[in-house]
């Protein structure tokens, strides 16, 4: 195995930002593998114990986070999305299409991916290793990655010969550390084209992974430190593999070490998707329980999905590579629960972390500019019975309205909640949302709006801690991909 601080020099990646921590080195190996790897971010965080927050009925907002690892329930979280730096090369994950399911259901969605793309430019100083990954960043015209196109543009690279190997990093991505390569949101990771038969990684952590080989969803990975068998026997040729985080902030970081492809060999990665997605969220978006048997289960890791939930069923629809901002439990003013320090610590104020339990791990946006953000805050402050007031709210929300439009400039903006609050919390919610962003729209910001998803239905079950099941999500997913498509044209 290759280590991955060996590469430094070729890593790159779409969208990843610097943190303080020092960089450690770490000795390569032999043979066709290649190392780097994303983080997870913050550990800890709210953590509301107390399982189910109503027995029998789906009380507004939802059921309080039932296990360790802090999360709370009635929020949303968000998906995982790629990163990007430079020109937007980059390879491409899954292609379009809808929900993907489980088990062997072929992916045909346009998650995530991306990596060098420009075929000429090179990465970060020169070329590939062999059997090692240089690195996952789009390459500029014709120049080193470091500079070449404009920050989130999506250039074609640089001009002449083969794009470099190189690993394309999903989400916000810390590489501060080539040798040990973090992320922390909801859905980040990686995705890996490369010659062979197999693949294992090398992590430091315990995360559970979704797996995509060549389209195909496969059984998840329950990592341990050390190496991880991903795929194997598989045939002779060229195959993609996609890594996903599945659980959220709370539950520590991941810690991604390198590559092994054994006998085989790291290649460029595939095309990345022409549009990009953010979603910001709480438990809703982070896939709290969409797994669970009912809503009679409290939290585990086990049961929570991102690659299932709404956002990123509705990016994979669209052919949009994702990137996910969320924690279970946050709100825009307060989180969930009534405790004196409900209102210390919601969701804005990890809005620009790329590892959201360091506060010095601050995201560069212009190394990632998206197309479209869905907003999807509000539950958990009106999930308990201490809600802020409509002054409050609209404050804050209109606060995280214009934050947002500093970091994207051009990106359309999409407000909505949902789908957990019904009767007068989400007739309340709903009216605050749709007058922050009329204030917005009088300031002549004329790329926001407000939207509905529906609440759930009975009909369709429910996740643990009576939050949104599978078929909630897919329901979330299509409204979500028709309002996007129609509006964007997508």
């Amino acid at each position: 195995m290759v280590g991955v601080a060996l590469l430094a020099a070729l890593f790159t990646c779409l969208g990843c930002s610097k943190a303080s921590d020092d960089p450690t080195d770490a000795t390569g190996g032999t043979g066709g593998s290649s190392l780097g790897g994303t983080g997870a971010g913050g550990t800890g965080g709210r953590a509301a114990t107390g399982g189910a927050g109503t027995t029998g009925g789906n009380a507004s907002g939802g059921a309080g986070p039932g296990n360790t690892g802090g999360s709370t329930t009635g929020g949303r979280g968000g998906s995982g999305g790629a990163s990007g730096t430079g020109g937007r090369a980059g390879s491409g994950g899954s292609t379009t299409g809808g929900s993907s399911g489980s088990g062997g259901n072929p992916v045909t969605g346009g998650a995530t991916s991306g990596g060098a793309s420009g075929s000429g430019g090179v990465a970060a100083g020169g070329a590939g290793v062999t059997g090692g990954f240089a690195g996952a960043g789009a390459t500029g015209a014709g120049g080193d990655h470091s500079s070449g196109g404009a920050a989130g543009e999506r250039g074609t690279g640089g001009a002449g010969g083969e794009a470099p190997p190189g690993l394309h990093w999903v989400g916000r991505v810390d590489q501060s550390d080539p040798a040990d390569v973090r992320c922390a949101w909801s859905g980040c990771g990686v995705i890996a084209r490369f010659q062979g038969t197999g693949v294992s990684v090398e992590l430091g952590d315990r995360q559970q992974y979704t797996v995509v080989v060549d389209g195909f969803l496969t059984p998840k990975l329950s990592a341990s430190p050390g190496t991880n068998v991903v795929a194997d026997d598989l045939g002779a040729g060229t195959h993609v593999l996609e890594l996903y985080r599945r659980t959220e902030a709370n539950q520590g970081e991941s810690h991604f070490l390198g590559f092994d492809f054994g006998s085989g060999a790291l290649l460029a990665p595939p095309p990345a998707p022409d549009r990009r997605l953010e979603v910001i969220g709480d438990s809703i978006t982070c896939g709290y329980g969409n797994e669970g048997a009912d809503q009679y289960c409290g939290f585990s890791a086990d049961t929570e999905n991102h690659y299932l939930t709404y956002g990123a069923i509705a990016a994979r629809n669209l052919g949009a590579e994702l990137s996910t901002i969320a924690w279970s439990g946050k709100g825009v003013v307060c989180n969930y629960g009534d405790d004196a320090n409900s209102c210390v610590d919601p969701l804005p104020i990890y809005y620009d972390r790329t590892l959201p339990d360091r506060e010095d791990s601050v995201w560069d946006f212009g190394s990632f500019q998206v197309d479209a953000v869905v907003v999807n805050l509000g539950t958990n402050d009106f999930s308990t019975d201490d809600d802020p007031s409509q002054a409050e709210f609209e404050s804050a929300y209109e606060a995280l309205l214009e934050a947002i439009r500093a970091a994207h400039p051009n990106a359309f903006i999409l407000a909505t909640i949902g789908p957990l609050l019904s009767g007068d919390d989400l007739t309340a919610v709903r009216g605050y949302i749709e007058n922050a962003v009329t204030n917005r729209n009088h300031a002549g910001d004329d790329r926001i709006l407000a939207f509905e998803l529906n609440p759930t239905e009975g009909s369709e079950g429910y996740g643990c801690d009576w939050h949104p099941s599978l078929a909630t999500h897919e329901r979330m997913a299509e409204e979500l991909t028709a309002e996007l498509g129609t509006t964007l044209g997508w």
